[in-house]
């Protein structure tokens, strides 16, 4: 069984920055797929951030502004998030596809981070 567990979150004003991270423990061989997104009431939790290999992806609404980046000896997740705006409140989850086993992968799932930014 893999854990992820978050941290960084908490209260900032608009044109500030946070940095959030996200742990991974257990045992696994490798971390093959890590993403961020995010969830405010009443809406689908959406797509902010991703990175696979050596790729990286990131939703239209945060593209200049936030930065995926990982620690692979760490086995750690970070988003930068800087010129934050109001529209970025909302609560943050990382997800990570884990190798466990050979050609075995599974789906994980953080327990969610608050971030609130003031105007």
């Amino acid at each position: 069984q893999v854990q992820l567990l978050e941290s960084g979150g908490g209260l900032v004003q608009a044109g500030g920055s946070l940095r959030l991270s996200c742990a991974a423990s257990g045992r696994f061989i490798s971390i093959n797929v890590w993403r961020w997104y995010r969830q405010t009431p009443g809406k689908e939790r959406e797509l902010v951030a991703g990175t696979s290999g050596t790729s990286t992806n990131y939703a239209d609404s945060v593209k200049g502004r936030f930065t995926i980046s990982r620690d692979n000896a760490k086995s750690t997740v970070y988003l930068q998030m800087d010129s934050l705006k109001p529209e970025d409140t909302a609560v943050y989850y990382c997800y990570a596809i884990v190798e466990e086993q050979s050609d075995s992968q599974y789906q994980y799932w953080g327990q969610g981070t608050q971030v609130t930014v003031s105007s």
